[in-house]
């Protein structure tokens, strides 16, 4: 694969010993072990589509990661593209610039969440994590993904309706209780007729709530306003 460049000329992509490689010692960029074996397997499933950039001295510039998932791989050489025009300070400064710029790009993730569950339709022993993100990831991605739609209409009340209960109304519903009121209002959770736990309603048995309740057959307070 060959290309022009006006900056650089003639650039070649060429096959290079790993063993002659030489990883820049000022990278600060890491690769976990995990990590350099998802680009191992990504290597594997996809072969090599980006090659290893080094400078003059076979020097690595970017593609630290690939060079050890090779290794992992025990590859013995891999392709690379050597770029012989930059100044040490260019070099260094494209080694952080590739790795920042590509973390500063976003998801949409409703884009996203369709992609992803077209790699899970399309081929039952796909394996989806290759995209490098792992289940949990591609759960919560097609699990929000929903969220995003548009929110369910909540009808506003009938203000015509019969008033059902008011704010301060203890509702007594089996061995739960249910209280008509604010939840961001501490005297809430500290009526004298509504037992509490550790000064606050208990989740499994007193609820809280900031609005009115309606039923069918509701059994009216045992105290009313």
């Amino acid at each position: 694969m060959k290309r022009s460049d006006d900056r650089t000329g003639r650039l070649e992509i060429r096959d290079r010993p790993i063993s002659a490689l030489k990883p820049y010692a000022g990278n600060p960029r890491t690769h976990s072990k995990k990590q350099v074996r998802q680009i191992a397997e990504s290597l594997k499933k996809f072969g090599w589509t980006n090659p290893v950039l080094i400078d003059d001295d076979d020097g690595i510039i970017a593609g630290h990661g690939r060079v050890a998932a090779a290794k992992l791989l025990e590859l013995k050489s891999v392709p690379t593209i050597r770029l012989g025009t930059m100044t040490e300070a260019e070099k260094r400064a494209y080694i952080i610039a590739d790795n920042r710029l590509a973390e500063l790009a976003g998801w949409d993730e409703q884009l996203l969440a369709i992609e992803l569950q077209f790699l899970l339709d399309v081929e039952v022993d796909f394996d989806v994590e290759l995209t490098g993100f792992e289940t949990a990831d591609i759960d919560r991605i097609l699990g929000g993904a929903g969220d995003l739609a548009e929110p369910e209409r909540v009808p506003e009340p009938d203000p015509e309706a019969p008033v059902v209960s008011r704010p301060g109304d203890l509702w007594e519903i089996g061995h739960h209780r249910i209280l008509c009121g604010d939840a961001r209002d501490r005297t809430s959770y500290g009526r004298p007729d509504q037992p509490h736990r550790g000064g606050r309603a208990h989740p499994a048995g007193e609820c809280c709530l900031a609005g009115g309740v309606r039923a069918r057959t509701p059994r009216l307070p045992r105290w009313a306003a």
